[in-house]
């Protein structure tokens, strides 16, 4: 996945800070079960997998989110389960180790699946937006364990690649080599990293971004959580009308230096007055983006969750430059 960050520089001294913070006018008012193959696979001959047979009548239909759509609500284009080839460490600058087909296509595990057994709820319309990877013809790259590697039955009979015990997947919309669109695709699609696991980096700066399938670019915490603007709130003078309760469903975003933000617009709509603290009325210190206070949502589980998108037609993802997207006259 290519990604194109935004750098700005931001004038670190504490009169900087002051002058910034006073800009903003700060108002301080109110299938069957099929044995496990992939971790226990016997010994690969000559790199080859040599996995072995079993059953599995899988019944999921969704895509992460129940249905035959991806995150966008559109059907997804028909992928190709091609064979993979040598499976191959990726170093990604957005997710770490992650692997990839020899042909440079990025591989996928489901959170609805279970490793032991190894078992696919993908099927259907879901298995058309993320393709099964092929357990036939595929050998073990330099940093990948051939003894993780192994294979389970689908309910068509076709057999399925696993590793570490989870079935493998291909995106559909990964139209290019290298291409990572399905990381986090409603919650429960992530790259799949050589020992099985979610392919993810040990830590993320303290803001940074990512590419929604359905939102385009968007902010996220440390957590890898997305980060809301309440519209109720007031950018000049910079005010808040969330407090009390309405902070147990949106926690502010703490304050984060700079310095640890990647892809964020440090300069604002007026340049050098967009990326302040703001000293709440409650005594709370938040982080702002352009003037405008930013929040987490208590209801999205797991990083790639928006379910805050769109809540009482106030609450938005919030772009790189501060901007609620999706929201009316943005």
């Amino acid at each position: 996945m290519k990604t194109s960050w935004r750098s700005a520089s931001l004038v670190a001294s504490a009169a900087a800070v002051l002058a910034l913070t006073t800009a903003c006018g700060q108002d301080n008012g109110a299938d069957a079960s099929s044995q496990n193959v992939g971790a226990a696979a016997p010994a690969a001959v000559g790199g080859t997998v040599a996995g072995t047979s079993t059953a599995g009548t899988g019944t999921g239909t969704g895509t992460g989110t129940g249905t035959g759509t991806d995150a966008t609500g559109e059907q997804a284009a028909a992928g190709n389960s091609a064979a993979a080839g040598q499976l191959n460490v990726v170093a990604s600058a957005e997710i770490g180790k992650v692997l990839a087909s020899g042909s440079g296509r990025t591989i996928y595990r489901f959170d609805a699946d279970t490793a032991e057994p190894p078992k696919s709820n993908c099927d259907g319309d879901c298995a058309t937006a993320w393709p099964p990877v092929p357990a036939g013809d595929v050998t073990a790259g330099a940093g990948i364990d051939a003894a993780l590697l192994g294979e389970v039955t689908r309910a068509d009979g076709a057999k399925q690649l696993t590793v570490g015990g989870w079935p493998a997947y291909y995106y559909a919309k990964d139209t290019a080599p290298g291409d990572i669109k399905g990381q986090g695709v409603g919650g429960k699609w992530y790259g799949l990293a050589p020992d099985g696991k979610k392919a993810t980096l040990a830590s993320l700066p303290g803001l940074s971004t990512r590419n929604d399938p359905k939102l385009g670019e968007i902010v996220i915490d440390k957590n890898g959580m997305t980060v809301y603007r309440f519209l109720k709130d007031t950018q000049w003078p910079m005010s808040t009308k969330c407090t009390d309760a309405c902070l147990e469903k949106w926690p502010v975003v703490a304050p984060v230096d700079a310095e640890d933000t990647k892809g964020i617009d440090l300069q604002g709509s007026t340049p050098n007055r967009g990326y302040v603290v703001f000293d709440r009325p409650d005594g709370i210190k938040q982080q702002s983006i352009d003037c405008v206070p930013i929040y987490t949502f208590a209801n999205d589980k797991e990083p790639g969750d928006t379910n805050g998108q769109g809540v009482g037609g106030t609450w938005y993802a919030v772009a790189p430059d501060g901007k609620a997207i999706g929201a009316p006259n943005q």
